[in-house]
């Protein structure tokens, strides 16, 4: 069931980022607070990433897309030890099964030149296309969307009382990953078929651009039993907080399920998320007494341990830096 009368909170970041007068940010702070306690989302204004970066952003992921398909393969992220690169699955239908050669994805990261912590860091695969046609819009694309996750990490540890100043273990070797993704038409597929099945992101702050105008997301409302679908706005990003945070909060700040269904019924959907987890040594920066001391990187081998090279010494590194 659809809640087709709600809307997710549109907070305007500026009061924060550029603040007018003394009680801007305690403001926003305030209304992210709330917004991430009943909705785990909230769509933004007033981020900082300018127009023509996204729009730069958005023209990358198409030129990519579209280079032929053997090309594509040979960039795959399953041959590279921090999986980084292009990834083809099929989509998920409500019985559980999958159709192949469906949605589309390209993953970067931090861009470290040596390979370390069984990959977690490393070195980005990067298409062979003009770095003004790639490389170079998708990197100033990156670097602003980490910036943005920074901020709301911030928001996030003010809202509950603690100062900024966490973020200099937190994030002092961020792990941010980028995921670009191109959806199929509407059309090309089959009726119970979503882009992205129900979910909720593992790590912590998401950062999610849609193609404008082309709708597709749909979060879950417990409250209301049903999805809330939230439109693909020019220049308004879509913020939400994975189980990391709800987890390290207490439950103050919620993890909610969400979708993806294009609605475009013959042209094809772009979006681009930003995932920012913290530092892979980093603990709980909302609960700085937290007695667990469990890491990022304890938190990310629980979920995906499987999918990188995991020696036992490095686990006992991650198990010994806690």
């Amino acid at each position: 069931m659809a809640v087709q009368e709600l809307q997710l909170p549109l907070i305007d970041l500026s009061g924060y980022i550029n603040p007018k007068s003394p009680g801007d940010r305690e403001r926003v702070i305030a209304e992210v607070r709330e917004a991430c306690a009943k909705f785990g989302f909230f769509q933004t204004k007033g981020h900082g990433i300018s127009l023509d970066t996204q729009k730069g952003l958005l023209k990358s992921i198409d030129t990519l897309f579209n280079l032929p398909k053997d090309e594509k393969r040979s960039l795959s992220f399953l041959q590279n030890v921090s999986r980084r690169g292009y990834e083809e699955s099929g989509m998920s239908l409500r019985d559980g099964d999958k159709l192949p050669d469906s949605k589309e994805a390209f993953y970067i990261g931090r861009e470290d030149p040596v390979v370390e912590h069984a990959g977690f860091y490393g070195p980005n695969v990067w298409p062979p296309l003009p770095n003004d046609q790639f490389r170079t819009p998708v990197w100033d694309y990156y670097q602003a969307t980490h910036n943005l996750g920074s901020t709301i990490w911030e928001i996030l540890l003010q809202g509950l009382g603690h100062p900024i100043s966490v973020m200099d273990a937190f994030a002092k070797k961020p792990m941010v990953m980028m995921k670009m993704i191109r959806y199929p038409p509407l059309a090309a597929t089959l009726p119970g078929q979503f882009g992205v099945g129900a979910h909720t992101d593992f790590g912590g702050v998401t950062v999610l651009l849609q193609e404008p105008n082309k709708h597709g997301l749909e979060v879950w409302l417990d409250e209301k039993d049903g999805w809330v679908p939230v439109k693909a706005v020019e220049d308004v990003y879509v913020i939400n907080c994975g189980d990391m945070i709800m987890k390290w909060s207490g439950g103050a700040y919620k993890s909610a399920k969400h979708r993806v269904i294009n609605k475009a019924d013959n042209e094809s959907r772009l979006s681009c998320a930003t995932f920012f987890h913290g530092d892979v040594f980093a603990t709980n920066p909302l609960n700085p007494e937290d007695p667990v001391k469990e890491t990022v990187g304890q938190l990310l081998i629980k979920r995906f341990g499987n999918q990188f090279s995991l020696s036992d010494e490095w686990k006992q590194e991650v198990k010994a830096a806690a």
